[in-house]
């Protein structure tokens, strides 16, 4: 089974809450969470990069944007279809066009989101 690494922003309300779906979705413990909002946290990349988007590792590889979330889909058996289609060049670039604009409003649904208890 691969192992999948996930680097997230644990200051980011939003981003709590999606973690925190997909650990409970990830039954099989196959994906490391990393935050990267504590500074003694290890960036394989500069991190202020790493915070700006979504980034993860398989097999020493780094993925960022869609490419990363569908690494991290293809290890939770119910999103693994969602990111084996994604491995279709034309459905990637569909999803990443989304990713973008999403990444353009985030700063807008973040604020609306209360830190999690």
């Amino acid at each position: 089974m691969r192992r999948v690494t996930v680097w997230y922003d644990g200051a980011c309300p939003l981003c709590i809450r999606e973690i925190a779906l997909m650990r409970r979705l990830d039954c099989r413990d196959a994906v490391s969470f990393i935050d990267i909002s504590v500074p003694a946290a290890s960036c394989p990349l500069d991190r202020q990069l790493m915070l700006s988007r979504f980034h993860a590792s398989v097999n020493g590889d780094i993925y960022t944007g869609t490419a990363a979330f569908a690494a991290m889909w293809r290890v939770i058996p119910v999103l693994r279809p969602i990111g084996h289609l994604a491995r279709i060049p034309a459905v990637l670039r569909i999803l990443e066009a989304l990713y973008i604009q999403f990444l353009k409003i985030r700063p807008h649904i973040r604020k609306r989101f209360k830190p999690a208890d």
